[in-house]
């Protein structure tokens, strides 16, 4: 098997998406999952760019990691200065990576109009700056800035600063596509010449300005490159770099190369959802192979096709990459459809039973008033389980009561009480929050809390409300979505009413129960 060299840059790359702010400890957490997962190499940062970065490099030394190669990031000399008397290029060596990643200029037009000097000096600061690192014991990854759109506008001059950058002993030259609008046919054949030309490392980092990034990454590979830079889940600058979570899994299991241990591919989707967290980013849940829908089948005659061979409809296994196959419930389901989905609740039961007949027209009937279950699927499987005598609630509700403040006072606009009881033991408590739907859940979480302390793991990633008849105005019937993790798993539960506030718990208690149910069986299946 053919090995690629994976290069993440979601630390420095893609810490300079809009919104993006990594702490040092969301650091540290992203290092240890890419590690995990058998990444070749992370670029953590540029250690002379503020202090938080210092922090970052002196704590991340205390990791010990099985595969990831941590890499220090920043730029050639400045013009017209002694390397050593650089600053910038002294603080890499604070950083004590064992390789460095350093960017020059390829587009003549850059040297001249930007940074302010000669095509000449250009040349030396390349050469000088990476020879000054390989004499430190450092393996140099020279990233070619602007390399395609410098290549397209004077490829000598282009030729010239990788051969500047071979000189001086850098072990991988870097093409990189910065401005992302370059074709994959142009990255292609300009990549297969530079492979042909220079006989070390040659990698590739693309941007997704053109909607191309994952396509010219791939074609690189095709003409030969062998290092592959991009960012977890495409974060990036502008419209992203690369997305690793797309050209890992192309690479390894449709060409054939070895990106990461094959054992720790299956890791893949609970990583890209794990950093999706730690920067506070919604994962495109229609992203290949790590997406929620990336393996989801609505249609009666996929499903049926799933069902009999999973090739049919699915190019790779869902397995594979650490993802799970779903099949939708819709007012469109029939027999086929709503028998795959609950054949782990109720294994013996047929297309022919009763139970699942009276199925398919409760879920119309309730889709018919505004429920939506393709996208509250633990929702889905809470009903079905009453209605097959499945289920147990884990509270009674006695009262609740939201009020609503303004001005707020600290930043909270509203106040909840909450009365329940568990097995006859009655619970009363109260919370504040920003909205009513915030101080609710915060209550009911609090007063269970006091019977599942594993609810403190729960919390909300996202809330969604849908007018569903906009003709009856303020009256109109409202569909809440809510999406739970508990850091691990993540489950989307659906409340429907012309009331927000019910709806909202109606979705709240299922969120819940949810994570209730699948803590019991899985204590129950290790008693078993």
């Amino acid at each position: 098997m053919k090995q690629v060299w994976i290069f993440d840059s979601t630390l420095r790359d893609g810490a300079q998406a809009e919104g993006i702010s990594f702490s040092v400890p969301d650091k540290l957490k992203i290092v240890k999952a890419l590690d995990e997962l058998g990444i070749s190499y992370v670029e953590a940062g540029n250690p002379g760019s503020n202090p938080k970065e210092l922090e970052f490099f002196q704590e991340v030394r205390k990791l010990t990691l099985k595969y990831a190669k941590l890499t220090a990031f920043g730029s050639t000399r400045r013009r017209d200065i002694a390397v050593e008397d650089d600053r910038n290029v002294q603080s890499l060596l604070t950083a004590n990576t064992p390789a460095v990643a350093i960017f020059g200029k390829s587009w003549d037009f850059h040297v001249t109009d930007i940074i302010n000097t000669t095509l000449e000096e250009n040349l030396r600061m390349i050469q000088e700056t990476v020879a000054f690192f390989k004499t430190q014991g450092k393996e140099v990854i020279y990233d070619a800035e602007h390399f395609f759109d410098g290549y397209l506008h004077n490829p000598e001059y282009a030729l010239e600063t990788l051969a500047a950058a071979h000189a001086g002993g850098a072990d991988v030259l870097c093409l990189c596509d910065t401005n992302g609008g370059t074709f994959p046919q142009d990255v292609y054949q300009i990549t297969k010449l530079v492979v042909e030309k220079f006989p070390v490392t040659i990698g590739i980092h693309a941007h997704n300005d053109g909607g191309m990034a994952i396509a010219n990454s791939i074609m690189a590979v095709e003409a030969g490159a062998t290092h592959v830079q991009g960012t977890f889940n495409g974060l990036g600058e502008r419209c992203g770099n690369a997305n690793l979570c797309t050209i890992i899994p192309n690479l390894q299991l449709k060409k054939g190369y070895h990106c990461v241990p094959e054992d720790l591919l299956v890791k893949l989707t609970s990583t890209a959802r794990q950093i999706a967290e730690i920067a506070n980013v919604t994962l495109n849940e229609r992203d290949p192979y790590v997406g929620r829908s990336a393996f989801a089948h609505k249609a009666g005659m996929h499903i049926d096709g799933v069902n009999k061979s999973s090739k049919s409809f699915e190019h790779v296994s869902p397995e594979a990459v650490g993802n799970q196959r779903r099949i939708l419930m819709s007012e469109v389901a029939g027999r086929s459809t709503v028998l795959a989905k609950i054949s782990k609740l109720a294994p013996h039961l047929t297309k022919d039973s009763k139970e699942v007949d009276g199925l398919v027209h409760a879920l119309k009937e309730l889709e018919h008033q505004g429920y939506q279950f393709e996208a509250a699927e633990s929702s889905f499987e809470l009903f079905v389980r009453k209605y097959l005598g499945k289920y147990k609630p884990f509270f009674e509700l006695i009262q609740f009561r939201t009020i609503g403040e303004q001005p707020s006072a600290a930043g909270h606009s509203s106040s909840a009480m909450i009365k329940l009881a568990v097995d006859g033991k009655e619970e009363i408590t109260a919370a504040d929050g920003e909205g009513p739907v915030h101080a609710l859940d915060k209550a009911l979480r609090k007063a269970l809390e006091v019977f599942y302390p594993e609810l403190r793991e729960v919390h909300l990633t996202d809330y969604k409300v849908r007018v569903l008849d906009t003709g009856a105005a303020t009256a109109s019937k409202v569909r809440v979505l809510i999406e739970s993790t508990d850091g691990k798993d993540y489950w989307t539960t659906v409340g429907v009413s012309s009331d927000i506030i019910e709806a909202s718990w109606i979705a709240l208690v299922d969120s819940i129960e949810h994570k209730l149910i699948k803590d019991m069986e899985k204590k129950m299946e290790v008693f078993l």
